[in-house]
């Protein structure tokens, strides 16, 4: 199975809430990006399950072989990071990643697929960290003409169909899928695997494949972008903490029944 997973290097969502919370996010004169360049870049979170899904796919088929995507400037980091993980090939396609919309990640990602021979497997985080869009996936999915699947918890393998386990509101659902297709995973999946310090090492020397939007024939018409980014703006975070007096701990519980009750929210 030829398996082909998208990923995307984003700001540590950790770090920028930590910012937020103190007051000290702050967005640049253009009114859209923002100034700190201390934050840390990594890999999206979502994307790291997909990548585990499509390693575990691997660890039962010894002949499944991974190819790892990703659109940026300089997504080299987060690109080893998978190789040491476990992914056979590597592809940094080079763009500026503020002009594009999702229909430009999606038509980039979806020619590069098709210019690598199409895939069994296409897997994607469920949404990136940074927009928590998730528009992405299902676009590869229209663009290259295969059925979705979103919010998988479990993807298995059984020669050209897939099982997939999803997660919903209403409980877990199982759906069987012809391939080629394209899933979203969700982190229900479970934690993702550490490469070790060997695979580190060894990564270092991997060196992916670079790759211009010329080189995949798409115009300017193709990562037009549909939707643009007018204002981007820091919502301001207030906290109130009011302490329940009491003197025993069945007196502070009473006190607190009643303020929610005096407060409605509770009957």
């Amino acid at each position: 199975m030829r398996i082909a997973i998208c990923v995307k290097e984003v700001l540590d969502p950790d770090a920028v809430n930590n910012y937020a919370i103190a007051g000290k996010l702050e967005i640049g004169d253009d009114g859209k990006s923002l100034t700190q360049t201390t934050i840390p870049r990594l890999i999206n979170g979502f994307d790291e399950q997909a990548l585990e899904a499509g390693l575990r796919i691997k660890d039962a088929d010894g002949d499944t072989t991974i190819s790892v995507l990703s659109i940026g400037p300089d997504p080299g980091k987060i690109l080893k990071q998978c190789a040491a993980l476990g992914a056979n090939s590597l592809v940094s396609i080079k763009s500026d990643t503020a002009e594009l919309d999702c229909h430009g990640f999606a038509s980039i990602l979806a020619a590069q697929i098709q210019k690598d021979g199409g895939a069994d497997l296409v897997l994607c985080g469920r949404q990136a960290s940074d927009d928590d869009q998730g528009v992405v996936p299902a676009l590869i999915a229209e663009k290259l003409g295969m059925p979705l699947v979103t919010f998988a918890r479990a993807v298995e393998a059984n020669g050209s169909t897939l099982k997939v386990t999803r997660v919903t509101p209403d409980g877990d659902e199982v759906v069987e899928v012809d391939c080629p297709a394209v899933v979203t995973v969700s982190n229900e999946l479970g934690e993702p695997r550490y490469p070790t310090a060997a695979a580190k090492i060894k990564a270092r020397k991997v060196k992916p494949n670079v790759v211009s939007i010329a080189d995949l024939g798409l115009t300017d018409a193709d990562t037009a972008q549909r939707a643009q980014l007018k204002q981007q703006y820091v919502p301001q975070i207030q906290g109130n903490c009011e302490m329940i007096e009491g003197g025993s701990p069945a007196e502070l519980a009473d006190n607190l029944m009643a303020r929610l009750r005096a407060e409605s929210l509770l009957s």
